[in-house]
C-alpha cells in the first residue's frame, strides 16, 4: 500500500513540534511517504495516531519509539510574567503563533493557540516559560481532536508565510565603519541590561517570601 504524503499529513496531529525529527508535520509525512520513516515517531498522536497511520500505510502497529519521546497529556506553555524579559525570541519559535508580545515588553500565551510543542521553552534565555498539563488522564488523540489539529494547521502555514516573505522588510541596514562602535556598544549595553535583570529576578526568586 502505497500513502500519499498528502493522506499521512491529514492523520497527524499538526502541532509542528518537530519531535519526529522533521522541522514540520509535513516533512514527516513525506518521509513516510517515501519509506524513510517510521509510522511510529509522532508522540502527540500517539498509539492513536500510530493505528491511522498503519491503516493509511499497511505497515504493522508499533509503540512510540522512545527515541522520540513518550506519549503524554497534552500541555500547554505558561509564561512567568514577572520573570520574562521581552526579548522576542519565543514569537519566532512558535509554530503556530500562539505567543504575543512586543520587544522589552511582558510576552503571553493565547491558549486556544498552543499546542503544546514545547519550541518555545530551549529558547527563552531566563527559563521563564514552562508547561501545564491540561488534560490529565488523556493523551495522543485521547487529548487533541480534529478540530484544534486543523486549527494548528491553518495557524502554521500563515506563520511559515510570514517567516517566508518577511526578509527585506524587517532588515536591518549595516552599520558603517563610523558608528560599528557605537552599535556594538549600544547592543553590550542592551544585553548587561537584559543579564542583570535576569540575575535579579533569580535573587529575587531565591530569596523567597
Amino acid at each position: 500500500m502505497n500513502a500519499t504524503a498528502a493522506s499521512l499529513l491529514d492523520a497527524l496531529p499538526q502541532t509542528q513540534c518537530t519531535r519526529c525529527g522533521y522541522p514540520d508535520c509535513e516533512g514527516y509525512a513525506r518521509a513516510m511517504a517515501a519509506h524513510e520513516a517510521d509510522i511510529n515517531q509522532c508522540p502527540p498522536g500517539g498509539a492513536e495516531g500510530v493505528r491511522r497511520l498503519a491503516a493509511l500505510t499497511g505497515r504493522p502497529v508499533r509503540a512510540i519509539d522512545p527515541r522520540f519521546g513518550t506519549e503524554g497529556p497534552r500541555a500547554l506553555a505558561v509564561i512567568d510574567e514577572a520573570w520574562c524579559i521581552g526579548c522576542t525570541l519565543c514569537l519566532d519559535a512558535c509554530p503556530t503563533d500562539a505567543i504575543v508580545g512586543i520587544h522589552k515588553r511582558m510576552h503571553t500565551v493565547i491558549d486556544d493557540h498552543c499546542t503544546g510543542c514545547e519550541l518555545c521553552i530551549p529558547v527563552c534565555p531566563v527559563d521563564c516559560i514552562s508547561l501545564e498539563e491540561v488534560t490529565p488522564g488523556r493523551s495522543g488523540w485521547q487529548a487533541w481532536s480534529q478540530v484544534q489539529a486543523d486549527h494548528a494547521r491553518a495557524r502554521f502555514r500563515v506563520h511559515a508565510e510570514r517567516k517566508t516573505h518577511r526578509g527585506p522588510v524587517e532588515a536591518v541596514a549595516p552599520a558603517t565603519q563610523s558608528d560599528a562602535p557605537a552599535a556594538s556598544d549600544r547592543k553590550r549595553a542592551t544585553i548587561e541590561a537584559v543579564l542583570a535583570r535576569a540575575r535579579a529576578a533569580a535573587a529575587a526568586r531565591d530569596a523567597g517570601p
